[in-house]
């Protein structure tokens, strides 16, 4: 029409493709700043296509988030489920907490992970109301999920991030929520599971089981005491006296309620085995178990050292011969993320209580002292390292050594505040990126459960026990 060749209206369209290109690549400058190489040059190019797509379809759905609070959409919305998200993302935040906490690395996900997902930061279990106790708390969050999963439509796929407490929140959750499929039942079909209230809910899942009827995908803890806090440097600000930790564990349950107990180990009576040890098998009416090993990818984020409420061991559930002298170098180009590392899935008759342990534990709780409470933590330790390591995991060390705060690492590795503690930056968009891959090769994984490492080709997070052990990357954890 206007006498311009197709070559050169080609040439006038790339052109201003490059120019369209530029502007959204300075835009997101958080991007730019990096490396351009493997894990973040994929979230680069999905970030520019959500772009594009945002621009040549202004009214498409953004990603939607949820700040514990009543969850509602229109009728528009419910019709056209296909259209919206369909991956629950929980948020789960520590003791004396709130889901501000989680504000930065909201937006953070928010911004990463697309329209697919729906965040929701969780708030059943504010302030005090940590204290009540794991078992309470984590009562309260699976019917806070169950509440949300209710009132959305299409909803396929679920994950939990936790930080701190919170974490332990969380696998109390699952183990209610856990259902395990039939064999009828395959990816993309449903079900009816009944819930806590009663109620009832279609489930899609995949193989090893389903949480609150989705498909459970991602299970990631920060800084979170999954061993307790008992024992020495298990609770960092009492610097490893021995005096300090053998006031800490009476006097946990009079400052924290209920949940100081359990994270001491000292909670129930003497011949019944500490509510954590419990956490690390299945029983009749919790799989716990079975729950973790349900989730495609299970990842620990642990502090190496300047975390002064939950030392490294914990977090990272490994032996106290297993830690070796902290690492400065970040890898992957994520600041202070140190070390990745995955674990295979250890056989294992799991963990037992016996009548030593019961001795033990009566010992502890009626005149505690350095040699019993010791002895009494040892044992609770391996036993409960036994159990967990029957799944697998990919184990992740952030050390905050160069920060301008390095005691602030407990708060710092989930950026608490972003003015304050912005030196967990890195940390959030590493946990992004390893969500968008698990996301990616689970699209085209055949049935095995696990996540593809991106470096070497064998598994991690193999949920079943009896399989062939896999290689290690780094130390070896046992």
């Amino acid at each position: 029409m206007w006498g311009i060749s197709p070559s050169l209206m080609a040439v006038i369209f790339a052109f201003q493709n490059a120019v369209t290109k530029a502007s959204f690549f300075a835009k997101y400058s958080d991007i730019s700043r990096k490396p351009i190489h493997g894990a973040n040059f994929i979230s680069l190019c999905s970030t520019l296509n959500e772009g594009f797509n945002t621009r040549a379809y202004p009214y498409s759905r953004p990603i939607s988030t949820s700040r514990g609070g009543p969850v509602s959409y229109s009728s528009m919305d419910q019709s056209k489920s296909k259209q919206g998200p369909d991956h629950l993302l929980i948020l789960v935040h520590g003791i004396m907490a709130s889901p501000s906490d989680w504000t930065y690395g909201e937006a953070v996900l928010k911004r990463q992970l697309g329209g697919k997902f729906f965040i929701h930061a969780s708030s059943s279990n504010i302030y005090t109301k940590s204290f009540d106790g794991i078992d309470v708390a984590g009562r309260r969050l699976a019917n806070e999920v169950l509440d949300v999963v209710q009132k959305m439509a299409g909803l396929r796929k679920i994950s939990f991030i936790a930080h701190s407490l919170g974490g332990l929140f969380a696998r109390y959750a699952i183990s209610i929520l856990y259902s395990l499929q039939t064999k009828e039942t395959g990816l993309g079909s449903a079900y009816v599971m009944p819930t806590v209230g009663g109620s009832e809910i279609p489930q899609h899942t995949s193989g090893l089981g389903a949480i609150a009827g989705l498909e459970p995908i991602n299970f990631i803890t920060l800084a979170t005491p999954h061993l307790g806090v008992r024992g020495k440097n298990q609770l960092p600000f009492l610097q490893g006296l021995s005096f300090l930790e053998k006031l800490a564990a009476p006097l946990a349950p009079f400052i924290v309620g209920r949940t100081g107990g359990q994270l001491f180990l000292t909670d129930g009576e003497p011949s019944k085995p500490p509510l954590l040890l419990l956490m690390t098998s299945d029983h009749e009416d919790k799989k716990f178990i079975s729950a973790l090993a349900a989730f495609k990818n299970r990842v620990l984020y642990a502090n190496v050292s300047y975390d002064h409420m939950v030392g490294w061991r914990t977090s990272s559930i490994r032996r106290e011969l297993d830690l070796k002298t902290p690492l400065h170098r970040s890898v992957d180009g994520y600041k202070y993320i140190v070390n990745v590392e995955y674990c295979s899935a250890v056989s294992s008759d799991g963990p037992h209580f016996p009548s030593r342990a019961a001795r033990a534990k009566e010992a502890a709780q009626s005149t505690p002292n350095i040699e019993n409470t010791e002895e009494y933590h040892e044992m609770m330790e391996e036993e409960m390292i036994h159990g967990l390591q029957r799944v697998g995991w990919k184990k992740v060390d952030v050390n905050f050594h160069a920060s301008l705060w390095p005691y602030s690492a407990h708060n710092s590795i989930h950026v608490k505040n972003e003015w304050l503690h912005n030196a967990g930056a890195g940390v959030i968009a590493h946990l992004a990126n390893s969500i968008k891959q698990s996301c990616f090769h689970a699209n085209l994984s055949t049935g095995v459960s696990g996540t593809l490492d991106c470096r070497r080709p064998e598994l991690f997070g193999t949920a079943r026990s009896q399989l062939p052990a896999r290689l290690k990357m780094g130390r070896n954890n046992g």
